[in-house]
C-alpha cells in the first residue's frame, strides 16, 4: 500500500522525491499547492476507498508523504 501511495504522490507533484524522502515538506518547498491538495484528496478517495474531505485535515496533517501514508493507513483499517 505504502509503495501505491508514494507512486500516486509522485505523479501529483511532479517529482519522484517524495519516494526517497518521506519526510520532505511538501506545502513548504512547493511540491504540493491548493489544487495538487485537491488532486491528492480525490486519489485516495478513488484508489483506496478513503474519504477525507478538505476540512477534515489541515497543511500540518499531511505535511509529508509519512503522514499521508499514516493517515491513509489509519482510515483503511
Amino acid at each position: 500500500m505504502e509503495e501505491k501511495i508514494l507512486e500516486m504522490l509522485a505523479e501529483i507533484c511532479e517529482d519522484d522525491v517524495v519516494k526517497e524522502n518521506t519526510e520532505v515538506e511538501l506545502f513548504e518547498t512547493g511540491l504540493l499547492d491548493s489544487i495538487a491538495f485537491a488532486e491528492l484528496l480525490f486519489g485516495i478517495e478513488d484508489k483506496f476507498g478513503v474519504v477525507i474531505a478538505p476540512s477534515e485535515v489541515s497543511r500540518a496533517d499531511i505535511d509529508t508523504p509519512q503522514k499521508i501514508i499514516d493517515l491513509i493507513k489509519l482510515r483503511v483499517s
